[in-house]
C-alpha cells in the first residue's frame, strides 16, 4: 500500500523548486533552458531600476550632502560652545531659578573648569578644549537654544536621528537618500561610521517603512584596513564576470517571482543590496583607504580614530555619498556623569584637530559651500552638579543629562557663518530665546537640501508620514 496516496499533492513555487534543485554556478547553465522555455524574461525590463539613482530636489538646494559629527552621549554645552560666567559667581550655591528635573538629582552650580575666549572676526566665545575648531567660527552657525523631549539617551538619540523617540521611524539619512538618491551608484547613499555601536544601535540609521535600500550602512571603524571595514566586500573564489552572470540570473528569477506575487519590499531591498554589494567591490575599498591621501593631509587630520573617520567622511562625500555620520565612539562616550574636566578634555582632544582639518579640507576643495556639516549630541548637560546616588562609587564633579537647552552647530551648505542663534538662561539650564526643537533642526536641514519638510512624505499604513511628524519650522535666521 502506498502510504502517500491519500496525502494532498504539495505545490512548489518555482523559487522553491529551484532551491531544491541546487544553487550556485550550476544555475548559470539552467538560465538558458529557462529562457528558451519562456519561463524567464530575457529583456532588460526584468532588471529593476536602481532606487538610488540621483533625483532632483523639490526646489533649488544650497546643500548636496551632509556630514554629521555625532558627539554621542551628550556633550556639555556650558563646557564647549555656550559660556556661562554666572556659574562662577554662584559656584557651590543653589541656582536661584532652581534646578529642573532631569534623569538624576542635581545640586549646586558647577562652574566650567575650561576657559572661554572669543575667536574670529565674529568674536564668538568657544571653550579652550575646542580651540582648533574655534578657528573656524566665522564659517559656523551655533544654535544655543536646542531642545529635545526627554533626558534619556535611547529616546533622544532616536529623536535626533529619526524624528521620533519611541516608535520605529525612518532615519533622516534614509529620508534624504529617499528624496535625492545618491550621486555615486557604486556606493551606499547613507553611511554611519562608529567604532562599535551607539546607544539604540541600528535604530539610529534605520529605514523603517521606507524601502530597505535607503537604510544606512554601518561601518565599524575599530577596524583600520579597508578590506576589514566592509566584511566580505571582495569574493576571493569567483571572478567578477561570473558574479555578474549569477546576479543577472538571480535578478531575473526574483523579478519573475515578483510578477507572480505582487510587490514585495523586502525582496526588492534584497535584490538591490546584492547589486550594490557587487558594484561596491572596487570603489568602496578605495574610498576607505586613507593611506592614499598625501602625508600632509593625514598629518593635518591627526592620527586618532575620530580623525580617521572624518578623513574617510570627506573621501566618501567627495565620491558622491549623500549622508555620512561619524559617531565619536562606542555606546555614549560623552556621557560625563563625573569628572567632567577629565572626560571632556580627553574627548575633545580626540576630535578637535580632526574637525578643524575637515572644515579646512572641505573649504580648500570647494566642497564646504554645498556640504552641510552638523556637530552635536542628542542633548546637553546640567549646569548644576550631579549628586551621586547613596552607596555608589561616583567621583563627583559631573553633570546630568539636560534636554531643556543645549547647543549644536552647523557649517557650510547655505548656513550663515559667524552667527549665534538662540540662547539658554544665564546658567545654561533652559532655552529661553528662540527655542529650536529637533523637528525644527530637521526641517532646516531638509530645506537646505531643497525639500519642503511637509511635502517630503511616504504613504504607509494609510497615512502620509514625514521626518518632522506634524511639526517643525525652518530656522530661517541661520540661512545665508
Amino acid at each position: 500500500m502506498n502510504i502517500f496516496q491519500h496525502l494532498p499533492p504539495r505545490l512548489l513555487t518555482r523559487r522553491q523548486m529551484l532551491h531544491q534543485m541546487g544553487t550556485g554556478l550550476g544555475m548559470l547553465g539552467l538560465a538558458g533552458l529557462l529562457r528558451e522555455a519562456g519561463i524567464l524574461n530575457a529583456s532588460a525590463e526584468s532588471v529593476p531600476l536602481n532606487p538610488l539613482a540621483p533625483k532632483p530636489p523639490q526646489f533649488a538646494a544650497r546643500a548636496k550632502r551632509v556630514i554629521h559629527i555625532y558627539l554621542n552621549g551628550g556633550p556639555s554645552h556650558v563646557d564647549t560652545f555656550d559660556p556661562k560666567p554666572a556659574l562662577g559667581q554662584w559656584a557651590g550655591k543653589t541656582i536661584p531659578s532652581g534646578n529642573l528635573t532631569t534623569e538624576r538629582p542635581t545640586g549646586t552650580a558647577l562652574p566650567s573648569p575650561f576657559r572661554f575666549r572669543p575667536y574670529g572676526k565674529s568674536g564668538i566665545e568657544v571653550s579652550e578644549i575646542f580651540s582648533k575648531t574655534a578657528e573656524h567660527v566665522d564659517d559656523i552657525s551655533f544654535i544655543r537654544s536646542m531642545q529635545a523631549n526627554t533626558p534619556n539617551h535611547e529616546q533622544s538619540m532616536r529623536l535626533m536621528n529619526c524624528g521620533d523617540e519611541r516608535l520605529s521611524r525612518p532615519s533622516y539619512g534614509a529620508w534624504i537618500t529617499y528624496g535625492l538618491g545618491t550621486i555615486n551608484e557604486n556606493l551606499p547613499g547613507f553611511i554611519a561610521m562608529c567604532p562599535g555601536l551607539p546607544v539604540a544601535d541600528v535604530s539610529n540609521w534605520r529605514a523603517a517603512f521606507l524601502p530597505g535600500i535607503y537604510q544606512g550602512t554601518h561601518i565599524n571603524t575599530k577596524k583600520t584596513k579597508p578590506e576589514e571595514l566592509i566584511e566580505n566586500i571582495t569574493n576571493q573564489r569567483i571572478s567578477r564576470t561570473a558574479q555578474r552572470r549569477q546576479l543577472d540570473l538571480l535578478g531575473e528569477l526574483n523579478a519573475e517571482h515578483e510578477r507572480a506575487r505582487g510587490d514585495d519590499p523586502q525582496l526588492e531591498a534584497r535584490i538591490q543590496s546584492f547589486e550594490l554589494a557587487y558594484r561596491m567591490q572596487l570603489e568602496a575599498t578605495d574610498a576607505f583607504d586613507v593611506e592614499k591621501e598625501p602625508p600632509q593631509i593625514r598629518e593635518m587630520y591627526g592620527n586618532t580614530l575620530q580623525a580617521r573617520q572624518l578623513l574617510i567622511a570627506r573621501r566618501l562625500i567627495e565620491r558622491g555619498v549623500r549622508v555620512v555620520q561619524c559617531y565619536h565612539g562606542d555606546v555614549q562616550p560623552w556621557d560625563s556623569h563625573e569628572l567632567i574636566e577629565d572626560n571632556h578634555r580627553r574627548l575633545a582632544g580626540e576630535i578637535d584637530q580632526g574637525i578643524a582639518a575637515l572644515l579646512t579640507d572641505l573649504k580648500q576643495r570647494g566642497l564646504l559651500q554645498d556640504t552641510l556639516v552638523l556637530c552635536g549630541g542628542e542633548f546637553g548637560r546640567t549646569p548644576a552638579v550631579e549628586i551621586p546616588a547613596p552607596g555608589t562609587p561616583g567621583k563627583g564633579k559631573g553633570r546630568d543629562h539636560n534636554h531643556y537647552g543645549f547647543t549644536v552647530w552647523l557649517a557650510g551648505g547655505g548656513v550663515k557663518g559667524g552667527h549665534v542663534y538662540g540662547a539658554t538662561d544665564e546658567f545654561g539650564f533652559r532655552a529661553v530665546e528662540n527655542p529650536v526643537h529637533v523637528h525644527d533642526l530637521h526641517a532646516t536641514m531638509l530645506h537646505l537640501l531643497g525639500f519642503d519638510h511637509e511635502k517630503l512624505t511616504y504613504r504607509y499604513a494609510g497615512r502620509d508620514f514625514r521626518l518632522t511628524d506634524v511639526s517643525g519650522e525652518v530656522v530661517t535666521d541661520i540661512l545665508a
